[in-house]
């Protein structure tokens, strides 16, 4: 990977690398943008993609490299534009959805491949759908976690009044200055109590929290953080096709706070070739709090 060393980031967060012989790090050039990216596994091995979602960095998925690449795969995991190492854009405009799907484009490129098995979470499963949807020839095998495809999350919002209510922080980052100073003060407690509260309990340890914490503080995060939702608000552009092609597994844990459970089967509704798996124990965050199923379940995908 090309090492880039003249964007000032610091702080970020001080996340240690799976412990892997193949396993590395460094910035990659794609789509205007320089992004942070760890990686490992054989270069020939099947690729798949990991996007973390809002507010996380790459380091989502650390529990995840080690076993897929034993698995037989190559794992690439960015930090998305605006976060932790990643450059950071200035404005709306640059975090048009559009803009960080045609991330994901260049990145799978940059491995030299056509295509790649893509599985995201929240808004990184937002950006998995968006690129299934805009780029079907670039998704092999599509892995989502608690986000729904896009256009019954319109529908829904529309029509559901607990839904609407759910969606209250969409409304409040619109806000200028504002959510910034809320998300900030306090150390950054209002986006560690989203993932302290919000996951069932001990499902982060504080000093996962702090490495999230120095992952925010990086100047212009915060910001950045907040214009996905205003990009998705103000520059909505709706992809040119519905109806997702690729073979999809839609993983949801029912206790979320922000998203009403019916959006699941909705979303497998959309799906050409779709399989959905509930469980009634996990919260939004079951990327964490259920890491082996959430394993077995998307490695059994990814194979079949």
């Amino acid at each position: 990977m090309e090492q880039k060393n003249s964007m000032s980031v610091e702080p970020v967060a001080h996340a240690p690398l799976p412990d892997l012989p193949t396993v590395e790090r460094g910035y990659r050039e794609v789509n205007d943008v320089s992004l942070h990216v760890v990686a490992a596994g054989d270069p020939n091995d099947p690729l798949v993609v990991f996007l973390h979602g809002f507010p996380e960095f790459w380091y989502q998925w650390h529990d995840y490299i080690e076993p897929f690449v034993e698995a037989g795969y190559r794992v690439v995991v960015p930090d998305q534009r605006g976060y932790n190492r990643s450059e950071r854009p200035a404005g709306v405009r640059p975090y048009r959805l559009t803009e960080l799907s045609g991330d994901i484009v260049d990145l799978i490129a940059t491995e030299d491949r056509e295509t790649a098995h893509v599985v995201g979470h929240d808004w990184g499963a937002f950006v998995g759908w968006d690129l299934a949807l805009r780029h079907p020839e670039m998704v092999d095998r599509l892995g989502i976690i608690n986000v729904p495809h896009p256009e019954v999350l319109q529908q829904v919002i529309r029509s559901n009044l607990t839904q609407f209510r759910k969606s209250w922080y969409v409304f409040f980052f619109q806000v200028p200055g504002l959510p910034q100073w809320v998300l900030r003060r306090d150390d950054y407690e209002f986006l560690a109590a989203a993932m302290r509260d919000g996951s069932r309990p001990s499902t982060f340890s504080e000093s996962e929290l702090d490495r999230y914490r120095q992952a925010w503080a990086g100047e212009g995060t915060v910001t950045a953080m907040i214009n996905w939702y205003r990009a998705i608000v103000r520059h909505s552009e709706s992809p040119p096709r519905k109806r997702v092609q690729a073979s999809t597994q839609i993983i949801w844990g029912e206790n979320d706070r922000a998203l009403v459970p019916e959006l699941a089967p909705k979303s497998l509704s959309y799906c050409d070739d779709g399989d959905l798996k509930q469980f009634s124990d996990a919260t939004h965050w079951i990327p964490h709090e259920h890491p082996q199923r959430v394993f077995d379940l998307l490695l059994d995908h990814l194979g079949s």
